[in-house]
C-alpha cells in the first residue's frame, strides 16, 4: 500500500491554494489534469475517485467554496484517504471555524505547519486537535460568523472622526458626471444535449467618479431583499444576491438595516460592488457539430450556431473555438457569416463573428485531411468542449438593475449618471461528447 503522493486545497474554479509535494514522482501541473477530469461530468455524475491513463488516482473532497485533493501514483487505500480529508477539515475548523478559502489565504503559514505534522512522507500521523495544538503555536486568523467586507472599519473610522480617507477635499470639475458600468461575465458548461450542467455569474460594477466637492450618493437596486424589508412584494425580475462585497466607501450599516446602498465615493475609477450569482440560466449561445469521416483520410464538420438571447441584442466579437484532430492539416472553410482559421496551436479553428444577432443562427463547413499515420491522440478531439468569447452590450443575463442613482452634495450642483451593462463571457463551454 502506498501514501499520498501530494495534496492540493484547490478553490472552486481549481486554482491552487495550498500543495504539498511527499514524492516527486508526478507531474508538476498534475492539478490541470484533475480540472480537465472534473469537467467531464456534472455535479451529480462526479466521482470522488478518478483515475487517468496514466495510472494516477485522485481522491477529492468539497468542502464550502474548496476541493480537498490528494494523488497517488499507484495502490490508493481509499478510505484510509477519505478519512485523513474529513478529518483534515475538522482540525482546520477547530484553527479557523470557517473553512472557506478567504481562511485559507488568510493562515497559509499554520495550514503548511498542520500538514507537515499530519502527515509523514505521504502518511497519516497526528490528526488529534489537541496533540497539534501543543505543536503548532502560530496565531491563526478566524473568519466572523457573519462576514462583511474588512473595510467596513474605515467607515466606522470616518464617521467619529469625520475624515474620509479615500477622497481629498477640494476636488472641483466643470461638468459633474458619474459613470457606472455593470459588467457580469457568465461562467456556463452545457451538455451536449443542451442541458445546463454549470451555471455561475460573477458580475461588478465600476465606477468613474467626476464630481466636486464631497458629494453623498444613494444607489438603489433591484434587490428582492429590499422588497421584502420593506414589506413589498419583489419584482419579477428582482435579483438575490449569493455573495456581495462593497468598497469601503459604502455604509455597510445602512445597508443592512435597508438594503440601500449609501457612500461618498473616491475621486477617479474604483470598483463599487462585486457579487455573485449561483443560478440557472438559459444558454446565450448553443451549437451543433455533427461531424463525418468522409474517408481514413478526411473529415468534415457541420457546425451550426445559434443565439438564444432577445432579438433587440447583439453579441460582438463572437468566437467559437472548435476542437478538431491534432494532426488535422490542409483545412477548408465555407461560411456566408464570418471567417474561420485553423490555429493548430489550440488543436482548434476559431469562427469569428463580429456582430451576432439575437435569436440568429448561422452555418459553417469545414473539411480537414487527415495523414494516413494516425496520431495516438486523433479522437481526443471529441472529449474536448467547445469554448465561445463574446460580449453583449446593454443587457444583463441576471436581469441585474439600477433603480435610481441620486447624488447630493451641500453646493446643490446639478449632476449627470450614466449606467451602462454589459454581459461577457467567462469560461463558456459546451460539451461535444
Amino acid at each position: 500500500m502506498f501514501g499520498i503522493s501530494s495534496i492540493y486545497i484547490l478553490d472552486q474554479k481549481g486554482r491552487v491554494l495550498i500543495s504539498r509535494q511527499y514524492r516527486n514522482e508526478l507531474p508538476a501541473n498534475i492539478h490541470e489534469t484533475f480540472n480537465k477530469k472534473l469537467l467531464e461530468y456534472d455535479e451529480y455524475t462526479q466521482k470522488p475517485v478518478m483515475i487517468d491513463k496514466d495510472g494516477y488516482t485522485y481522491i477529492f473532497i468539497r468542502h464550502n467554496n474548496l476541493i480537498f485533493m490528494t494523488v497517488c501514483s499507484q495502490n490508493a487505500n481509499c478510505l484510509m484517504i477519505f478519512s485523513f480529508l474529513f478529518r483534515l477539515v475538522q482540525v482546520l475548523q477547530e484553527y479557523f471555524v470557517n473553512v472557506e478559502e478567504e481562511s485559507i489565504r488568510d493562515n497559509f503559514v499554520v495550514v503548511y505547519e498542520l500538514l507537515d505534522e499530519m502527515l509523514d512522507n505521504g502518511y497519516p500521523q497526528t490528526t488529534e486537535f489537541k496533540i497539534l495544538k501543543e505543536f503548532i503555536k502560530t496565531e491563526s486568523f478566524q473568519l466572523k460568523e457573519k462576514k462583511q467586507p474588512e473595510p467596513a472599519n474605515f467607515n466606522v473610522v470616518a464617521l467619529v472622526s469625520n475624515k474620509i480617507s479615500w477622497r481629498k477635499e477640494g476636488i472641483k470639475y466643470k461638468k459633474n458626471e458619474v459613470f457606472l458600468d455593470v459588467i457580469e461575465k457568465l461562467n456556463m458548461l452545457i451538455g451536449q444535449q443542451g442541458n445546463v450542467i454549470k451555471s455561475e455569474i460573477i458580475g461588478q460594477v465600476q465606477v468613474k467618479c467626476m464630481l466636486s466637492g464631497m458629494p453623498e450618493l444613494k444607489l438603489g437596486l433591484n434587490d428582492k431583499a429590499f422588497f421584502e424589508a420593506q414589506g413589498r412584494q419583489a419584482r419579477a425580475r428582482a435579483v438575490e444576491f449569493d455573495d456581495i462585497k462593497f468598497h469601503q466607501c459604502v455604509r455597510l450599516s445602512k445597508f443592512e438595516n435597508e438594503r440601500v446602498i449609501q457612500f461618498i465615493p473616491p475621486d477617479g475609477d474604483f470598483e463599487l460592488i462585486s457579487y455573485r450569482l449561483d443560478i440557472r440560466v438559459k444558454p446565450l449561445f448553443s451549437v451543433d457539430v455533427l461531424i463525418e469521416r468522409k474517408s481514413a483520410t478526411k473529415i468534415e464538420f457541420l457546425v451550426k450556431a445559434k443565439s438564444n438571447f432577445k432579438p433587440k441584442s447583439t453579441a460582438n466579437n463572437v468566437e467559437i473555438f472548435v476542437p478538431v484532430p491534432d494532426d488535422a492539416e490542409q483545412p477548408q472553410f465555407r461560411t456566408a457569416h464570418g471567417s474561420v482559421n485553423y490555429m493548430p496551436d489550440k488543436e482548434a479553428m476559431c469562427w469569428s463573428i463580429k456582430q451576432f444577432g439575437g435569436q440568429r443562427d448561422f452555418m459553417m463547413n469545414a473539411v480537414f485531411h487527415l495523414p494516413t499515420i494516425v496520431s495516438p491522440n486523433r479522437d481526443k478531439f471529441q472529449k474536448m468542449p467547445i469554448n465561445i468569447t463574446f460580449e453583449i452590450p446593454y443587457f444583463t443575463v441576471s436581469g441585474f438593475q439600477v433603480r435610481y442613482l441620486k447624488i447630493q452634495d451641500k453646493s446643490g450642483y446639478n449632476a449627470l449618471p450614466w449606467v451602462r451593462y454589459i454581459t461577457q463571457n467567462g469560461e463558456y463551454q459546451i460539451r461535444m461528447s
